[in-house]
């Protein structure tokens, strides 16, 4: 082995080799290395986004919604709630009345999604964690108050204390449309979702909502959090079908469930096309190898006549060829990672420097680049690297161990 090693360094390293062929093989090295940089890099912001998406806006949506078929609501729906508290993989359960109304501050009208609360599984919830202690205990304690999306806020141009006129359509006995319910409210919180939930969500006191919907029962549906919010398809219809009240079935990948697979198509065609990269710049190694032979016939024929056995020659030039790899793939992986770790700072500065924001928190529901690295696939982009570099030396080597030396020492 050590004369393997030997052989196939000073073989690499010779320095009156051919300067095309000294190219090609820099250019194999390089394009190897920029395929795991680019590669590492892209699937970090992709875990970042689904990081994000897991931890802010899947934290304040519910996973999975239970809305009853009937206009009255669910019947016995603590009962209900009782049940769905009992299953392992649920960690929080809230029943709700949803209606969508025109929400109106002198000439300005919007329409709202206005969802109804009960305050003893609210206070249990997110949305207080979302707002200054007072102004929930204020909002708690008022029954006709509402809070409202900062967004909302901002286009009506509302502030905490104004008084806005909610109309909310209303059905009567035959399904057809009556004249709307007129609410009067006092804005008592302003809550930043960021991205487009903002824009149009506000909240009520279920009481109040049930009152204004002619929900008999108190609740028309029931919604709740899974501890795993990536089983919600599943998991919905496993629930909903075991439910006793008829009920429309619906969790966050139908409502939201956009975002996550446009993360997760891209995070596909990603790894395709870049391993598609590596492996383009692996071919290189291919041509940097047979102009190698070619131009190492003598030498490679000198030591077949001196007792060198094929499978000797075979493992020169695919090591020589895998030096390439190896030296492409830790350059790539290395500053991969360190770019990976610390590309939200990075942006953030080349941001302040350009004077443009890459992601508005306007639109999108985070306002900067995020980033994870996880090292299985660093692991995972290495060995890929790796595997297509010594595949790739595989035909020059086999090709190398068939010269003849008394045909090539014989000219």
């Amino acid at each position: 082995m050590h004369l393997i090693w030997l052989l196939a360094w000073r073989f690499r390293s010779d320095k009156r080799q051919n300067g095309f062929i000294s190219f090609i093989s820099a250019s194999s090295t390089f394009g190897i290395g920029l395929g795991c940089f680019v590669l590492i890099i892209l699937l970090s912001v992709m875990n970042g986004f689904e990081s994000e998406l897991k931890d802010k806006l899947l934290s304040v949506i519910p996973h999975a919604e239970f809305k009853s078929v009937h206009p009255q609501g669910i019947e016995n729906w603590q009962q209900e709630v009782s049940l769905l508290q009992s299953h392992p993989e649920v960690t929080f359960v809230e029943p709700y009345i949803k209606a969508t109304g025109m929400l109106q501050k002198g000439n300005k009208m919007k329409a709202v999604e206005i969802t109804g609360l009960d305050m003893e599984f609210a206070n249990k919830g997110i949305l207080p964690s979302l707002l200054p202690a007072a102004q929930w205990q204020r909002f708690v304690k008022d029954k006709n108050a509402i809070l409202l999306g900062s967004g909302v806020m901002a286009k009506l141009g509302l502030k905490v204390g104004d008084r806005v006129q909610i109309l909310l359509p209303q059905l009567s006995s035959d399904l057809s449309l009556s004249a709307p319910k007129t609410l009067n409210l006092d804005v008592l919180g302003s809550l930043d979702f960021r991205g487009e939930l903002s824009n149009h969500i506000g909240f009520i006191h279920m009481s109040l909502a049930a009152e204004a919907q002619n929900i008999d029962f108190g609740a028309q549906g029931i919604r709740l959090r899974y501890r795993d919010p990536f089983m919600a398809s599943s998991l919905t219809r496993e629930i909903g079908f075991n439910l006793k009240p008829e009920v429309y079935m619906s969790n966050w990948t139908i409502s939201d469930g956009n975002l996550y697979q446009d993360i997760q198509l891209v995070r596909a065609v990603v790894y395709i096309a870049l391993s598609l990269v590596i492996a383009v710049a692996c071919f290189n190694i291919v041509s940097t190898l047979v102009m190698a032979v070619n131009e190492k016939q003598s030498e490679i024929a000198m030591l077949k006549s001196m007792g060198a056995k094929n499978g000797l020659i075979v493992l020169v030039f695919m090591l020589q060829g895998t030096f390439n790899g190896l030296i492409g793939t830790a350059l790539g992986v290395f500053l991969g990672v360190l770019m990976a770790m610390n590309l939200a700072d990075i942006a953030s500065m080349v941001e302040q420097l350009l004077g443009v924001q890459f992601l508005s928190g306007d639109i999108y529901f985070i306002d900067f680049l995020p980033s994870e690295l996880r090292w299985h696939e660093v692991y995972m982009t290495a060995f890929i690297a790796v595997v297509l570099s010594i595949l790739a030396t595989l035909y020059p080597a086999f090709k190398a161990a068939k010269i003849n030396p008394a045909k090539v020492l014989g000219h």
